[in-house]
Formats: structure tokens, C-alpha cells, sequence
């Protein structure tokens, strides 16, 4: 059965890795590790304190500082990997991890996992015809020579390398050697790692080269594999689950993911955030557990595609049970009344109701009171109308069994008609226009707070051409968008006009159009 000797990268959170070699090794597996010479040294001690007297867990015999980007990563691994095989005999299997890593399968998973196929698992594609690099260098990775890092030394590092591009000091690739590309997080066999050890020490040129490309944790191994083993015994793959976003940084994994994790198709998962701590216990209580049944689906990367391209359109979320389409549907029409005098609207849409037996909705996006049956509380306050308005709209659609429905718009709600016109519904609007005296306009004033019983009328003369000139505004603004379908009746206007443009509206009959707006009081305040 497969022994896996997991070889450790870390620079952090002691706790976390001592947690995470006793997991690992309490079911016969075995763990080397190599902390950042960088990092602090008490955390290191911690460690070695807490796992000297653990058979399975070696340490690396030196310890480096390790740069993200440099040789440095390499040869850590390097001196971790060499550390494993002299301390673990039995180990069958080398697997690559950090300290960002927890296994989403158990132990019994694993070894059976391994033991199918006699088969070393790495990324691995060709440097130059794969597409693996999306963004920055490429081919200067690996043709010039990189000494410093372009994290904490950007200024060198772009001297020295414009330097050997402005003189053309490229170099040669090893001819012997295709260098392939590819995530760092492979499991190799014993021999595999054997052979790589073995050609470390005779190919000292391959190592200068490699140590001074530009991100070798890349390049190298997935080179050397390649270049050693037989290509039927590569499976081009990692079986850590890992994911990066168009920025290119890795995706963090939380406490709600446990289940995804588990139906992904591998072994371990990165990165798993340091705040998941419940996602931790639950994962680190799963490596040592028996008979597990695991359903893999797979559906991970796929998913986090999907959600993350509707996350930039607003739909990241599922919607809500009366979310379930956006549109208010093609077969349906949604009839607009837009007057600022809401009364007069009232009185015509009563007569609609009564005549043409047409639901009627009134002002329900601007009266708080507004008559609405109950539709599981998205009609209960007026920020949630405004924010599910097509949602409403569409519920009361279904809850009359209609496919005509009247409501009233205030004019100043240019957002909710833009919205509304836009729609796969066919919508019409039809505008009130009304004459305003200054008795309305004073009423108004009070209604909407800009005046008070006691506002002196010197005050409300200076105010009153101000909101007159705001409601011509208002209706200036409803031509200026040009709706299509859009309707006039004014009070200054016949009853056989206004009938015409009212039988258009709402697609009725010129004699029903008249009977419906031919009343004496529709425009009294």
C-alpha cells in the first residue's frame, strides 16, 4: 500500500503546522518539512519542540531564506525532499504542500488513490506552445539571467535585465532538455525523486540554468520529470484542488465550502483560509477516518467560473424564490399612468377598473398605503418594492391572472419608467398633463414637507414658481426620453382627443375609451 511522505513548505502559523504533521502522520504517513530560514526563529523552535519525539516528521538538514519567485523555493524543496528520503525508507510517494494545504479526502482515499495507476502526478506542459503563462514575461523567464527579485528588488531586477536585453546577452536552453511548465503541487513516486536527486548532482550545468530562471518552482521539476520519466507513467495533472482568479491569485477556500471541497477530484485542496476554522476541524478530523464514501462531481472550477461571470453583471447570488426571471415576460403588457396629480390618475384608473375589468394598481411605488394583496412580504415596504420592483410587478401579474396590468407612476420616478420600458414586456405609458394652480401647488408644498401650516405666504410666493418649474422639468424629461408607446391625455384637450389617445393606451375601443374618460370631474381639485 502507498506511504506518502509529504514534503512541507512553510514560514507561519506554528500551531497550524504541528496540527497539521500530527494529522498526517497519526495514520503511518510521513512529513519533511523546510521553515523559511526568513521567518521567526521561536516559531521554528516551537515546531521542533512540539514534533522532535514524532518518528514520521524529519526536518530539512539546512534551512534557507526563500523568496517567492527564486531558486531559493527550489532548493528548500530540494534539501526537504532529500531530508524525506534518507529518513523514510518506506515511503512509496513524495507529495508537495504547503502549509496553506489541507487534505479534502481521507487517508484510506489516498493510498487506495495512489495505488491504481504506477504513475507520477505534475503539471507539466510545453513552456512555449502551452498557453499556462497568461500574463507578463515568458520567453525572458528563462533566456536571460535573474539575481535579484522582482518582489523586494524591482529596481535590479529591471536594470539588470533591460541591461542584458539592450546588449543581447541571451543564453542557451540545455539542449537535452523540453522545459515544461506548471503548478509546483505535485505527488511523484520514489523513484521518480530518486532519479531527480541523482541528476541534481551529475547535471551541474541544468542547475546553473535553473537558478537563475525567473520562478524555477515552475519550470523545474515539471522539466526533469518529463525529461526522466517514460510520458505514459505522467498523469499531466496536480491532485491538489487549486484555483486562481483573472488576476491571477489564488483562491481562498471557507468554512461554507466543506462540502464542494469534498466532491472535487483530488486529495488535498489550497489555499484554506487561517479565519476557516470550523472548515479546518472538520477537514482535519477526515483524514483519519475509515469507510468514507466520497461522490465526486467535480464541478469547482466550472462553478467558480459561473459565479464569479455573474458576480460582475450583480447575479453572483441566487435569487430569491420570486427572483426566478428577470423579465415580466414577453406575452404580457404593463400599462403606465404618469400624472403628478395623483388623484386625477386615481379617478381615471378607477374607471378602467370598473369598465374593463383591467387590474389596477395605484401609486404602489410612491404611497407606503397603497392597497396590494399580500405577496410573502416583497410588497411590505417601500425600499423592498423599489428593489424587487420588476419581481413585484411580476407577482401581481400571477396573482390576477392577468396579462394586463395598470399601475401609477409619479413622473419623478424617470428610473422606474427607464427600468420598466426596457422590459421584454410590451409596457405604455400614458401621461396626465394637468393644469397646476398655485392653491394645488401650496398643497403640495405641505404634502411633501417644503412648506407648513405656518410658512408665511411671502415665503410660499418666492416657492411656488420653483415647483411649478420642477414639474414641467419632471414632464420635459419624460418627452426627452422617448419611449416608445407613450400616450398623452391633457386637461386642456377635447374628450374625443383624450378618448383617442386612451383607446391606444390600452388597446380598447374608441367608443369603450370615451365611456371611460368622458366624466365631468376627472380633472376637479
Amino acid at each position: 500500500m502507498a506511504k506518502i511522505a509529504f514534503i512541507l513548505l512553510c514560514h507561519k502559523d506554528p500551531e497550524a503546522i504541528i496540527k497539521q504533521a500530527e494529522r498526517l502522520t497519526a495514520v503511518g504517513d510521513y512529513m519533511s518539512i523546510h521553515f523559511d530560514a526568513r521567518a521567526n526563529p521561536d516559531h521554528f523552535e516551537m515546531i521542533k519542540s512540539a514534533l522532535e519525539g514524532n518518528p514520521n516528521v524529519a526536518f530539512a538538514k539546512k534551512r534557507i531564506k526563500c523568496g517567492w519567485g527564486e531558486w531559493s523555493l527550489v532548493q528548500a524543496t530540494l534539501y526537504a525532499v532529500e531530508a524525506a528520503v534518507d529518513a523514510f525508507p518506506r515511503a512509496t510517494h513524495f507529495y508537495m504542500l504547503s502549509g496553506d494545504c489541507m487534505a479534502i479526502k481521507s487517508a484510506e482515499y489516498a493510498h487506495e488513490f495512489l495505488d491504481r495507476a504506477d504513475v507520477d502526478y505534475v503539471e507539466s506542459f510545453d513552456y512555449f506552445e502551452s498557453d499556462w503563462i497568461k500574463t507578463g514575461m515568458k520567453e525572458e523567464r528563462l533566456i536571460y539571467r535573474h539575481f535579484f527579485n522582482e518582489r523586494t528588488q524591482k529596481r535590479r531586477f529591471y536594470a539588470a535585465f533591460n541591461f542584458q536585453r539592450k546588449l543581447g546577452l541571451t543564453r542557451k536552453i540545455p539542449d537535452d532538455l523540453q522545459i515544461q511548465i506548471g503548478s509546483q503541487w505535485w505527488c511523484l513516486r520514489r523513484r521518480t525523486v530518486e532519479w531527480i536527486l541523482d541528476f541534481t548532482k551529475k547535471r551541474r550545468d541544468v542547475m546553473r540554468f535553473f537558478k537563475t530562471t525567473w520562478i524555477p518552482d515552475e519550470t523545474f521539476f515539471q522539466t526533469l520529470v518529463r525529461h526522466l520519466v517514460p510520458e505514459n507513467e505522467i498523469q499531466t495533472r496536480t491532485l491538489t484542488f487549486l484555483m486562481f482568479t483573472d488576476y491571477g491569485l489564488p483562491v481562498t477556500f471557507y468554512n461554507d465550502h466543506y462540502d464542494l471541497l469534498l466532491s472535487q477530484d483530488y486529495i488535498f485542496a489550497r489555499k484554506i483560509s487561517p479565519e476557516a476554522k470550523e472548515l479546518k476541524r472538520r477537514l482535519g478530523l477526515l483524514y483519519a477516518t475509515r469507510g468514507s464514501d466520497f461522490k465526486i462531481s467535480n464541478e469547482g472550477a466550472s462553478l467558480f467560473k459561473f459565479l464569479t461571470g455573474r458576480g460582475r453583471v450583480g447575479r453572483r447570488f441566487g435569487l430569491h424564490f420570486w427572483e426566478n426571471e428577470g423579465s415580466l415576460g414577453r406575452e404580457r403588457e404593463m400599462l403606465i399612468v404618469v400624472c403628478k396629480k395623483w388623484h386625477v390618475a386615481k379617478r381615471l384608473v378607477e374607471r378602467i377598473r370598473k369598465m374593463t375589468n383591467v387590474p389596477c394598481i395605484e401609486y404602489l411605488f410612491n404611497e407606503e398605503g397603497t392597497a396590494l394583496p399580500d405577496l410573502g412580504g416583497i410588497q411590505s415596504t417601500m425600499g423592498k418594492r423599489h428593489r424587487h420592483r420588476r419581481a413585484l410587478v411580476r407577482m401581481l401579474f400571477d396573482y390576477y391572472e392577468t396579462y394586463q396590468l395598470v399601475v401609477c407612476i409619479d413622473p419623478s420616478n424617470l428610473d422606474l419608467l427607464q427600468d420598466f420600458c426596457a422590459d421584454r414586456s410590451k409596457t405604455r405609458l400614458l401621461e396626465i398633463e394637468c393644469r397646476f394652480s398655485d392653491e394645488y401647488l401650496t398643497g403640495h408644498a405641505r404634502r411633501v414637507g417644503l412648506a407648513g401650516e405656518k410658512t408665511p405666504k411671502e415665503t410660499l410666493e418666492r416657492l411656488l414658481p420653483t415647483i411649478r418649474a420642477d414639474m414641467v422639468h419632471e414632464s420635459d424629461e419624460l418627452r426627452d426620453a422617448n419611449f416608445d408607446g407613450h400616450f398623452r391625455i391633457r386637461e386642456t384637450e377635447s374628450i374625443d382627443a383624450n378618448a383617442a389617445a386612451l383607446a391606444q393606451f390600452l388597446a380598447a375601443t374608441p367608443e369603450k375609451a370615451y365611456e371611460i374618460v368622458n366624466i365631468d370631474y376627472l380633472f376637479a381639485d
